[in-house]
């Protein structure tokens, strides 16, 4: 049959050898050399640990459109996370990206901002016990998944969210 090898008698008697080989080789033998460690000096919350996400999709519209995102996750004690659609467009990095590709996340308030809600990017956040989602467009995926739903532009319901905070 094809793509079928036959099974030799050593193999089926186990007595196939093992070798132990050490090699031997010196820094130039590497195309890659290390030249230094730092350890990632940040006091922000991770997307696996955040109580609360705010995540920006293609909606937020540029990487300085996440200005207002990081203030409301900031405010909260949370991380900002991203779409896969952001972070190929290079707004955010990959760290940052929630979805089956990226991050899965579990937080008790999730707030997707201008997310569309496409399949992949849901099963990253399907583990948030609570959705908000604000969107201009209320036939977006998102809506219907949502515990919550602000229908409106981000950039003017975020920044009435931030104020509010701050008043309390």
């Amino acid at each position: 049959a094809p793509f079928v090898i036959p099974v030799t008698e050593t193999a089926v008697n186990n007595e196939i050898p093992v070798e132990t080989v050490t090699p031997s080789l010196s820094e130039k033998d590497f195309r890659v050399r290390i030249v230094d460690r730092v350890e990632a000096a940040s006091d922000k919350v991770s997307l696996t640990d955040a109580r609360v996400v705010v995540g920006g999709g293609r909606g937020v519209g540029s990487k300085d459109g996440f200005a207002s995102l990081e203030a409301l996750a900031e405010l909260m004690g949370g991380a900002v996370g991203a779409s896969r659609a952001v972070t190929n467009l290079g707004w955010r990095t990959h760290a940052d990206q929630i979805g089956q590709t990226g991050t899965r996340i579990a937080p008790h308030l999730y707030i997707a901002c201008g997310v569309s809600g496409a399949i992949q990017h849901m099963v990253g956040c399907k583990g948030a016990k609570h959705i908000l989602a604000i969107n201009t467009d209320p036939e977006a995926p998102i809506i219907a998944k949502a515990d919550y739903a602000i229908i409106g532009d981000l950039h003017e319901v975020v920044p009435a969210l931030v104020a509010g905070i701050n008043e309390l």
